[in-house]
């Protein structure tokens, strides 16, 4: 086998072993796993396909292709783990592609390493793998955005006004509206930042409109027929998803959700790009002392400008999570990728020893930290895990993250050097499902309570739930008429429709409403606001939790 089919085989028995083999390990966490696996099976239930409905009310803030792909997941592997984070982990191994595939059109023939290189960063980069194995829409969002600017940069070194200059502007066209109907007009915001960007770098002034008009209309006509359905279905559709998810969002002020200072993704994207963080100097050097040729060079630049802009303008909206800088990780996967190449050839390797060498040192001591705290105990500290495997999982991937950063400064060979670094994360990503709290899946997943208690509730028993717990308790219970106790949180704009009245139960009339349903009536809740609630309530007939701090069945 030739040296690139051994990498290639190696990237993919890392995707596997990191993002398909663990993913149906783990109970669903609430409130988003279960939420992206309510919505669609709600769409598979009704056979409403348009307007997405949480608790069978209206919820609008997301357009549907998630949805979709994850109901089309649903329907292929069934109701499980697995299915709802598959269509997030096969997104990440496009994204991955993709990155391949810029790189190995753009770098000369001899230098066959670079594309690897990057698709190996990309994989093993903390955030992609922790948000790629997790029910949540971004990695999608990041698949469809890579599409988009790998074909637009192609398209902008073809042969202006040629049959492939159009081809890729009409896939980029594609990839920006499928991003759209994945979670909205972040899909036009960061392709039109980076791209125009870009171009003003390059001073291409004429090309600032001659290469947008097209993407722009086959995007349209990409969203055009769900967006004419939806507009028809639910005419306020479009007047809550652009005001209140998005220019809210963005200049929310105090009243932003997930508000955030402007400083938030300066502060914690470093331990996001873990373990490659500390070869960024090195990487930034190689850049530096590099004569790249000139396609490499147009490379670099739109990749700073994919990365820096979106950035920014993540970092100025009012609301910020970390999985929002997702769709920067493939520019800085192929930034590092060539920066740590040239520096091979630049003869500098002093720098990448060191940042090696830091990272090694850095997850040494947090190696020891664990050792204290886990067996041997620190004061009040609890240990983290209440077995001893659990334990001894994590020590060995802690030693993996502290021993081949140090095999990768020692090695001879540069490749070599890039690979055992790349590879150090693999085993604590992978064994990552097996390897959390016993505190933190109290706390986040009901699921194994409520499968236990599932056959004691059929389809005219009354289900009261708090906001806490609505959607494992649709998702888990397979129901759309679960009655909200006190506050319905994210399912307030839906309550605000005439067929939703009664839904919302206020806490005044919750002793009575179980009283008159007595034998016929739960309520699940987190357990501290279950303790709030205890005046209000008759006492139970069985009662059950899963932990002091996770959550309560209780029936009357």
């Amino acid at each position: 086998m030739t040296t690139q089919g051994k990498i290639s085989l190696l990237l993919l028995g890392l995707f596997i072993g990191i993002y398909l083999l663990p993913l149906g390990v783990r109970p669903l966490m609430e409130p988003d796993e279960t939420r992206y696996g309510a919505i669609p099976r709600e769409m598979i239930a009704s056979g409403n396909w348009i307007s997405p409905h949480l608790n069978g009310l209206r919820y609008f803030e997301k357009p549907p292709l998630g949805y979709w792909l994850n109901g089309a997941s649903i329907m292929a592997f069934g109701e499980n783990e697995f299915a709802i984070r598959l269509p997030q982990a096969l997104s990440v191994g496009l994204s991955a592609i993709l990155i391949l595939f810029l790189v190995r059109r753009i770098r000369p023939r001899d230098d066959s390493w670079a594309g690897p290189i990057a698709a190996l960063v990309f994989l093993t980069s903390l955030e992609v793998p922790v948000v790629g194995t997790f029910g949540v829409l971004d990695s999608m969002l990041a698949a469809a955005l890579t599409l988009t600017m790998v074909c637009f940069f192609l398209a902008s070194q073809a042969e202006r006004g040629s049959s492939g200059q159009r081809w890729l502007l009409i896939a980029a066209g594609i990839g920006c509206g499928l991003a759209f109907l994945i979670k909205g007009f972040l899909a036009l915001v960061i392709p039109a930042l980076t791209m125009a960007g870009y171009l003003v770098w390059q001073r291409r002034w004429r090309d600032l409109l001659g290469l947008a008009w097209l993407p722009l209309i086959i995007a349209t006509l990409t969203v055009l027929p769900w967006g004419l359905a939806i507009h028809r279905q639910e005419p306020d559709f479009w007047n809550f998803f652009f005001w209140h998810e998005h220019v809210r969002r963005f200049l929310g002020g105090e009243s932003a959700q997930h508000r955030q200072s402007f400083w938030y993704f300066f502060i914690t994207a470093p331990a996001m790009f873990l373990p490659w963080t500390f070869l960024l100097p090195a990487a930034g050097l190689g850049l530096r002392t590099s004569n790249p040729g000139p396609e490499t060079r147009k490379l670099i630049q739109f990749c700073i400008a994919w990365f820096c802009l979106p950035f920014l303008f993540f970092s100025l909206s009012s609301g910020k999570l970390l999985t929002y800088i997702l769709p920067c990780f493939p520019p800085f996967a192929i930034l590092v990728s060539l920066g740590l190449l040239a520096l091979s050839r630049a003869d500098r390797r002093q720098s990448f020893q060191i940042g090696a060498n830091v990272t090694a040192f850095l997850f040494g001591l947090l190696t020891l930290a664990f050792l204290l705290i886990q067996f041997i105990g620190i004061g009040e500290i609890a240990s983290p895990y209440a077995t001893i495997r659990q334990g001894l999982l994590a020590l060995a991937s802690l030693l993996a993250l502290t021993l081949l950063p140090l095999a990768a400064s020692r090695a001879r060979n540069w490749h070599r050097k890039l690979i055992l670094f790349g590879l150090s994360p693999a085993l604590f990503l992978g064994l990552s499902p097996f390897l959390m709290p016993d505190q933190t899946i109290e706390k986040k997943s009901p699921g194994a309570l409520l499968l236990e208690h599932q056959k004691e509730v059929n389809a005219e028993t009354i289900i009261l739930s708090d906001e806490n717990s609505l959607r494992a308790v649709c998702w888990y219970m397979k129901r759309a008429d679960i009655l909200m106790v006190h506050d319905a949180g994210e399912a307030t704009y839906g309550l605000g429709y005439k067929d939703a009245a009664g839904r919302l139960l206020p806490l005044t009339d919750l002793r009575d409403t179980i009283l008159a349903h007595q034998g016929n009536i739960i309520l699940i809740a987190r357990a501290r606001n279950y303790q709030q609630w205890i005046p209000l309530l008759p006492n139970p007939k069985t009662i059950d939790e899963n932990g002091q701090d996770g959550y309560i069945f209780a029936t009357f």
